[in-house]
């Protein structure tokens, strides 16, 4: 039990988990949380395989990873995941505490700036704030707020105290961060620095209830914005041009009638800017969409549900957690084909990536084998879930 106390929530103690900054080298790495049992699967993306899966003492659903697989290039940079009730930073090289920011939500989203010097944060209800983060480890104010913004006077379209602010995609420029509001059918543009409100766009439903716009992910070109929504019966994703990235209009709605998979949640965008692939774990699958056409152009099936995915740092394949088979999906961006499935820990839910791999621990094997029995001394961590999982987390 001595040696499981040492998976605590706060993810073990600096140097528990390897050797501190020391790295062994460039190796890109895809960190798969799984959430039945606090572990994380390291695949090597090059040869598509596992290399391990070790016990954190944490998961996340929703890490950052819209610019991580380029910025972590360093054993001492840090992970910024959605843990707790808050934002939780860890080294790469040690999966060691670097950073611990409660934001008053069970329910977040983050991402880091293109320049990595900020992580803006999402923090739906109770809490309806944004966050700013220092994200830059030679500040002063590394982990800190820097900047807040508080929503809940903005009041919603029902019973919620506020809009619900409910994911976070950052433009390529780094000046502005979108945001869909769940409660409030409004899609926010914020502005990075000054942290502030630019515009506001109201987003009109297709059906007779509300839109509720709450995922969304920008190309990497900067020019086109998707956006899921939790509307209707089986939901819909909207496409929206990002010519003006101040001011995001609408193009096109699509729907089950479409060929769109059901319930849509997340979505990632190819290196070219003109797929997209939407996760639809409401038909256990991919929904892949032509962005220049507007339209649906096939679907991948997983064999079960699947919530968020990850691109490798070369952006030319994208690792998909199947939470309800225990397994990552590889989409091989080239072919647009699943090309592999590699089995991982319990409920895998959240993946990120980054250019370098965690330092080797000679304690990591039993650890493992503790989480998965449940014997850790201290109860994991928990993450925000939306579907089917096995988080135990409350708002």
């Amino acid at each position: 039990m001595l040696a499981g106390s040492a998976t605590a929530g706060a993810v073990a103690a600096a140097g528990c988990v390897g050797g501190g900054g020391d790295s062994g080298g460039s190796e890109p790495t895809v960190f798969v949380f799984n959430t039945g049992d606090g572990t994380v699967t390291l695949v090597d993306p090059e040869a598509d395989e596992v290399v391990e899966t070790r016990a954190v003492g944490l998961s996340s659903s929703f890490p950052s990873n819209q610019y991580t697989p380029r910025l972590t290039d360093n054993a001492d940079d840090s992970l910024w995941l959605n843990v707790g009730r808050g934002v939780r930073g860890l080294s790469v090289g040690s999966l060691s505490r670097t950073a611990n920011v409660e934001t008053g939500s069970g329910a977040n989203w983050l991402e880091q700036t293109p320049d990595g010097a900020h992580v803006v944060v999402s923090a739906r209800e109770p809490a309806h704030t944004q966050f700013r983060i220092d994200a830059d480890a030679d500040s002063e104010t590394f982990g800190e707020v820097t900047g807040e913004l508080d929503r809940s006077s903005e009041g919603s379209t029902g019973d919620q105290a506020g809009p619900g602010p409910c994911d976070v995609t950052i433009h390529p420029d780094g000046e502005y961060a979108y945001v869909p509001d769940l409660f409030g059918d409004t899609l926010t543009v914020l502005g990075i620095d000054p942290f502030e409100i630019v515009t506001q766009v109201d987003v009109e439903p297709v059906g007779d209830g509300p839109a509720r716009p709450w995922m969304g992910t920008v190309s990497p070109d900067g020019e086109t914005l998707l956006v899921e929504h939790n509307e209707g019966e089986t939901g819909t994703e909207s496409l929206w041009d990002l010519s003006d990235p101040a001011n995001p209009s609408e193009r096109v709605r699509l729907t089950a009638a479409d060929g769109l998979g059901e319930r849509p949640l997340t979505s990632e965008i190819g290196p070219d800017s003109e797929t997209g692939y939407v996760f639809t774990p409401g038909s256990n699958d991919v929904t892949v969409v032509d962005l220049a056409a507007g339209e649906v152009s096939g679907r991948l099936d997983l064999g079960g549900s699947a919530f968020v995915g990850t691109w490798n740092p070369s952006h030319t394949k994208l690792y998909v957690p199947v939470q309800t088979a225990d397994e990552v999906a590889v989409v091989d961006h080239g072919r647009g084909a699943i090309i592999e499935r590699l089995s991982v820990g319990a409920n895998p839910y959240g993946a990120t990536a980054t250019q370098v791999r965690p330092n080797p621990d000679s304690t990591a094997g039993l650890l493992t084998a503790m989480a998965r029995l449940g014997l850790s001394a201290t109860p994991t961590e928990t993450t925000y879930c939306i579907g089917n999982c096995a988080c135990g987390h409350e708002l």
